[in-house]
């Protein structure tokens, strides 16, 4: 402050340049006894040796398989099981079939066939003696009676000669099933014969003149043995004369 009022009053102090030069020379001195300052240096770390290990590859381990779901292989099952069938038929397909035995076809039994005549008889046994009553009745019947009379006497006289011996006396042309009579035809389906006091079935188709005299053609089939328990139903007697049975 002095110092300061000095100058601020115009006077220059000579003591203040000795004071100056003291105060540098004593910094000189104590920077000329300070130790020498090392610099710090890091102290040097310990160096270990690294080895680098490569380490052995890794097995990658395999996914595990796939688990089909059962459903699947329900499925493919099937498919497999299709395909093999399928192939099967093919092969089956393609190998000859075994050639099957013919089996006949079943014989439904049915009425006979009707045999034509090759020859008529009834106008030769009227034209006997012996038959002069027969005519007397004939001569008393109408038309359709008459030819059926004269049918009766043909089927006669074909049983006879067709099988000798039979000694066929009558015929009953309505005995199981009644005869049609239309004009000068007569059709007769089921008929019955005496023969040695049994009956048989026969069937006949026969045709008479328009004068109703003799028979113009003939075709008959004679059937099996009527059972008797069969012949009181139908009216059938062993013997002329006898009760119905």
């Amino acid at each position: 402050m002095e110092h300061a009022g000095l100058l601020q009053r115009g006077k220059f102090d000579p003591a203040l340049p000795a004071s100056l030069f003291l105060h540098l020379a004593i910094i000189v001195i104590l920077l000329a006894f300070l130790p020498d300052v090392q610099p710090v240096h890091a102290p040097p770390e310990d160096s270990v040796d690294v080895e680098v290990v490569t380490p052995p590859p890794t097995a990658v381990p395999s996914p595990p398989p796939a688990v089909q779901p059962l459903q699947d292989r329900r499925d493919d099952n099937a498919n497999a099981a299709a395909e093999e069938a399928s192939a099967q038929s093919q092969t089956a397909s393609r190998e000859p079939l075994p050639s099957l035995p013919v089996v006949p076809k079943p014989v439904i039994p049915g009425p006979p066939q009707l045999t034509q005549a090759n020859e008529l008889f009834s106008a030769k046994t009227l034209a006997s003696p012996r038959s002069r009553q027969a005519l007397k009745m004939l001569a008393t019947l109408s038309g359709g009676e008459r030819n059926l009379q004269l049918c009766n006497l043909e089927a006669l006289e074909q049983i006879n000669r067709s099988r000798p011996g039979s000694k066929a006396d009558l015929v009953a042309p309505y005995a199981m099933k009644p005869e049609r009579v239309s004009g000068s035809s007569v059709e007769v389906e089921g008929g019955a014969f005496r023969s040695k006091r049994n009956w048989f079935s026969i069937r006949f188709h026969c045709e008479v003149d328009p004068a109703g005299k003799a028979v113009t053609a003939f075709a008959y089939a004679i059937g099996d043995a009527i059972p008797k328990d069969l012949w009181q139903e139908h009216n059938l007697v062993a013997e002329d004369g006898e009760d119905d049975q």
